[in-house]
């Protein structure tokens, strides 16, 4: 099992393409915007925006459990692991 023990981050399993990536990072700028209006962020703990992070996070899984043959991680041709940092 691989897991971000973060609040804000994210671990995934996509294709590890460039134009994919952007359009990842498009697609979930486009889903929670950072710049909205959020509570959380009226009073943070640390004085920063970070509501929409949050809220990505409800999006993606905070783990992924993977077999391991040999002692590697079993991945399609075309799987790659991805760490997202949300915040």
């Amino acid at each position: 099992t691989v897991m971000a023990l973060h609040t804000t981050a994210r671990v995934h399993l996509n294709e590890r393409d460039p134009a994919l990536q952007r359009d990842m990072v498009a697609h979930l700028t486009r889903l929670v915007p950072a710049d909205g209006a959020y509570e959380h962020n009226l009073q943070t703990v640390d004085g920063r925006d970070n509501a929409h992070a949050h809220l990505l996070g409800l999006a993606l899984n905070a783990s992924e459990t993977l077999p391991v043959v040999d002692g590697a991680p079993l991945l399609g041709t075309w799987q790659s692991i991805f760490f997202v940092e949300l915040d």
